[in-house]
């Protein structure tokens, strides 16, 4: 997720039980945007929206704390399979103070009572975490910055853990709530969601926290440090969960094999391509934010909280699903216009420009309407370097960040969805043609220089290609998987659509709640008009 700073917005109110029980999906015309019915869609959709409390109620006082405690690898001989420690690489340094990552699993398990959740489920949970962290040691241990080290570091140390929270919700209808399409209050996601350690001197590298909705299902949460985790790298690490998971359940047995390749957390590739030493440069950027000190000399590794707070005033959570259908009807639109504009041939345009391309301009709209003045935006997204860094030999299965940042040219309203797919497709190809790393020494001051004008970013995360709904410890596939901190900018949310569909797409985000009445409605009729 890029940029996190960017935007502040206002309270949000929190939908009455009636919302709380509508679902979107439910509603007819919703699952074809092809039909007319979609306007009558929108119009549910503002008519929930302004169905709000007007006293918001804080879910932390529905929680209660069943189990607290630190999973570590196991101890035993052959449970040092990877490094103790890992050396952050220019990579990483780029996310250092950045917020962290956080995610909500949803499992339904409707007749899920509390016993059989604490005396069964949670201890397969709990058993298979510690057999994955057979193959993830490091993520044991917590980031530090030696005297001696020109960038931080991940030690573990035997006997290091992960801090596992387990609670309960005393509301169980809010499952539904939490696990579907439908508008709903921002912060009532925050309760579930673990606390992510760091200091001036050390931080976590990740944390969990597992809810139970009795009678309803489950929700694992999940905050992981940014500077350690790119979206492959957690995905890996949740899948191999997964797995293990359910293979306890299917063999009875607690073996720690995993049938896809172990995690690489060889840095020696990466280190050999920091020529322009882009580890200083990014590890400069913070210091210049922040020029606090640790007592080792060496630059903060407290997250910065204050950049990247969760806008939660006035803020509506919804999410929305485009099918395949939809997509080709976008292709369809921008290929014509771009034949028409220029005399070559047109590009494969990829699922992901035509998402962030509709739903861009369809964001663009609602702040200019909104707030009726015309603005600037960018689009921030972030390229993968995997099997991109020529003979480096950075496998797929490597553990740590390998993305780089970018940025769009600017586009308002006027420009529309053709321009600027145009202008995403662009700067990908750009960047490919050129290689991923050119120019990565001067990026930082180039977005900043961008966004000290005023201009708004509109930021990503996820991608279709993780596959996250095929994350199944045994007891099904997820109800929903949500990219929760996307309450702390203006950020698309992706992730393939749960149900298929073909190549289908659904995204989440978190607008202020007149901006979200006015997004919802132009999602739909847009599409009605393409």
């Amino acid at each position: 997720m890029l940029f996190g700073f960017l935007i502040l917005t206002k309270p949000f109110l929190r939908p009455t039980p009636a919302a709380a029980g509508f679902k979107i999906g439910s509603i007819p015309g919703f699952k074809d945007p092809k039909s007319t019915k979609s306007i009558f869609v929108s119009n549910i959709i503002l008519i929930l929206l302004n169905m709000a409390s007007p006293s918001p109620k804080s879910t932390d006082s529905s929680l209660k704390i069943l189990h607290s405690c630190n999973v570590s690898p196991p101890s035993s001989p052959t449970t040092i399979t990877t490094p103790s420690s890992l050396p952050f690489t220019f990579f990483d340094l780029f996310w250092l103070r950045f917020h962290p990552v956080e995610l909500l699993y949803f499992y339904s398990i409707p007749d899920l009572h509390t016993s059989l959740f604490l005396d069964s489920i949670f201890p397969k949970l709990e058993l298979s975490l510690s057999l994955t962290l057979q193959h993830f040691v490091p993520l044991a241990g917590r980031i530090i910055w030696p005297s001696h080290s020109s960038v931080p570091i991940i030690q573990y140390t035997p006997g290091d853990s992960i801090s596992l929270v387990v609670a309960q919700s005393d509301h169980s209808h809010d499952f539904d709530l939490l696990s579907g399409k439908s508008p709903r209050e921002a912060s009532i996601a925050r309760p579930l969601i673990p606390h992510l350690d760091s200091s001036v001197s050390s931080a976590s590298v990740f944390s969990l926290q597992i809810t139970l909705f009795p009678n309803r299902g489950f929700c694992i949460g999940i905050s992981r440090h940014h500077a350690v985790f790119d979206g492959k790298s957690g995905d890996m690490f949740m899948k191999t969960w997964a797995y293990l998971c359910q293979t306890q359940l299917e063999t009875k047995s607690s073996s720690s094999s995993i049938q896809k390749p172990e995690p690489s957390f060889g840095r020696e590739a990466i280190a050999d391509l920091n020529t322009a030493n882009l580890d200083t440069v990014y590890a400069n950027m913070w210091l210049q934010m922040d020029p606090t000190l640790n007592e080792n000399n060496k630059p903060s590794l407290k997250i910065s909280d204050h950049m990247f707070q969760p806008i939660l005033d006035q803020s509506i959570r919804a999410t929305f699903e485009l099918r395949r259908g939809d997509l080709d009807k976008i292709k369809t639109r921008i290929l014509e216009k771009w034949e028409e504009d220029q005399n070559v041939n047109p590009p494969r345009l990829s699922t992901f420009v035509l998402t962030t391309a509709y739903v861009s301009s369809c964001v663009v709209k609602a702040f200019e309407r909104t707030e009726m003045k015309r603005e600037n935006f960018v689009f921030g997204f972030t390229v993968d370097c995997r099997g991109r860094l020529g003979a480096s030999g950075v496998p797929e299965n490597y553990f740590g960040n390998c993305v780089v940042p970018r940025i769009s040219e600017e586009f308002s309203e006027e420009d529309g969805v053709v321009m600027i797919a145009k202008k995403i497709q662009s700067r990908i190809k750009e960047t490919l043609e050129k290689g991923v790393l050119e120019g990565a020494d001067t990026t930082v001051s180039r977005i900043f220089e961008v966004l000290s004008k005023g201009v708004k970013n509109i930021g990503v995360a996820g991608s279709t290609r993780f596959g996250v709904y095929g994350c199944d410890f045994g007891w099904g596939r997820p109800e929903k998987v949500e990219i929760a901190s996307v309450d702390r900018s203006i950020t698309i949310g992706m992730t393939e659509s749960r149900d298929g569909n073909g190549g289908g797409v659904e995204v989440t985000l978190v607008l202020n709640k007149n901006v979200m009445d006015c997004f919802a409605s132009l999602f739909y009729q847009d599409m009605e008009s393409i």
